[in-house]
């Protein structure tokens, strides 16, 4: 279960960046290219799987 969450919370980060630098026009070739709205979606992603990450491993260290 906890490598599970750490995996699920890096997949996260990692998708939600790659939609932030989609949406912010860093990474182009896509049609979420150039649109702010990826921009703020993978910025959400980003802090749910950060925060899936933070939460996993106080959860652990309280075990």
């Amino acid at each position: 279960m906890k490598l599970g969450l750490n995996v699920l919370g890096a997949l996260l980060a990692i998708v939600g960046l790659v939609w932030f630098f989609q949406g912010i026009g860093v990474l182009q070739g896509s049609s979420m290219s150039d649109q702010s709205q990826w921009a703020i979606i993978g910025a959400i992603v980003v802090v749910i799987g950060g925060g899936l990450l933070v939460y996993n491993s106080r959860r652990q260290a309280g075990n």
